[in-house]
């Protein structure tokens, strides 16, 4: 395919829009209404004051924008991890802070019924009744840009806490439980060196596909350590069966491909750094896209699992590059070349994070390119379609 498929705005300024990660559902299941959320700053740190506001656009409508509510719980990259609720054809759940503790909300945006939850949400099952979650306090303390500012970590001065980790949140009832504790990591050796002295956290969880078991990693920082180091790891909804897939540690980004097997971005020494694809009990990874994946990217599956949906960093000339690989033909198709201004860095950077809609024929992304972060969509129709 010669030239690029058709993009355009669906949000506008003069106030800043964006929808975070990769991995959640932006689109509702009719593919009419797109999450978002709105702020009106850029190029700092969001404090505990912070407020943003939570809104739909109806792409039937003008791209109107419907707002549904406002938050103080959210960082760039991730937001307040605003998304659709698995299963349910109205329901939108987002993070929020009240008082001293974080919480989510469950909104029925048909009867505007709302229910607060007294735990915030990082991800939510494929039938939508669970959530894993975890410490945002501590990854606001070890990884800026990740957590939510406004409330200190209470274990800021211990490396592995036991009463800090991943909980299980039952969606209905709000319980919840520590089902994976800091303290446990120390439990399982790495065998390229020494983190038992080392400040542990636990970031970018995800389910599988059929809810049975789900992703985690455990990161360190300490005297000695470089760079991010890294274990990608599974369990069961209890805590239970706890599995190493990648413990080279340089884990980054991942999507599961079915019930046993995720598809992620590491270094490893058969190939270096490259896509490969884990599987559980599997001692052998399989290389995917070598010499055409050959960056660091978002990565999902299309439904049905024939597309990779991937992008780039800002390659020599600051472009952000989309793109959808086929796996049967390992041929790439660009979908966009996106300028990100030098201001858009570090913590605040502009990742595009792209996401797709339920049919598989639209994608979005977060793009800075025409001044301000906003929200772009881009029919794929032409191509996955052929």
């Amino acid at each position: 395919m010669s030239t690029l498929p058709p993009i355009r705005a669906i949000t506008r300024g003069p106030k800043f829009h964006w929808f975070g990660y990769y991995d959640k559902l932006q689109f509702d299941p009719t593919g009419r209404y797109v999450l978002s959320m709105e702020v009106d700053f850029e190029h700092r740190s969001p404090t505990g004051d912070d407020m943003i506001r939570v809104g739909m656009i109806d792409l039937q409508d003008g791209d109107r924008w419907i707002e549904l509510g406002t938050s103080r719980a959210w960082c760039w990259q991730q937001g307040c991890m605003l998304q659709w609720r698995p299963g349910s054809a109205s329901e939108v759940v987002w993070n929020d802070r009240e008082g001293d503790h974080f919480v989510s909300y469950v909104l029925d945006v048909v009867t505007g019924k709302k229910r607060t939850l007294p735990h915030p949400i990082y991800a939510l099952s494929p039938d939508g009744q669970w959530a894993v979650l975890p410490d945002f306090r501590r990854i606001n303390d070890t990884r800026p840009g990740y957590g939510y500012a406004g409330l200190p970590d209470p274990n800021k001065a211990q490396l592995a806490p036991k009463d800090s980790g991943i909980w299980l949140m039952d969606m209905r009832t709000g319980q919840a439980k520590l089902v994976v504790s800091l303290a446990q990591m120390l439990e399982i050796p790495w065998p390229h060196g020494d983190m038992t002295t080392c400040k542990h956290w636990f970031n970018h969880l995800l389910w599988n596909t059929d809810g049975t078991r789900f992703e985690f990693l455990n990161r360190w920082r300490g005297e000695g350590t470089r760079g991010l180091p890294t274990r990608m790891m599974t369990a069961n909804p209890d805590g239970s069966d706890i599995q190493v897939l990648d413990d080279y540690g340089h884990t980054s980004h991942f999507i599961w491909r079915d019930p046993r097997s995720i598809l992620a971005w590491s270094w490893h020494p058969s190939h270096e750094g490259a896509f490969y694809l884990y599987t559980e009990g599997a001692s052998e990874v399989e290389a995917v896209g070598l010499g055409v994946m050959v960056v660091n990217g978002h990565c999902t599956y299309l439904p049905g699992g024939e597309w990779i949906l991937n992008d780039t960093y800002p390659d020599a000339e600051r472009l952000q590059n989309p793109y959808l690989y086929r796996i049967a033909t390992g041929k790439r198709y660009p979908l966009a070349h996106l300028h990100a201004p030098e201001v858009y860095t570090g913590e605040w950077r502009c990742d595009l994070h792209p996401r797709y809609s339920p049919d598989g024929q639209w994608v979005t992304v977060d793009a800075a390119h025409e001044g301000g972060r906003q929200i772009y969509l881009i029919d794929v129709r032409d191509i996955v379609n052929k």
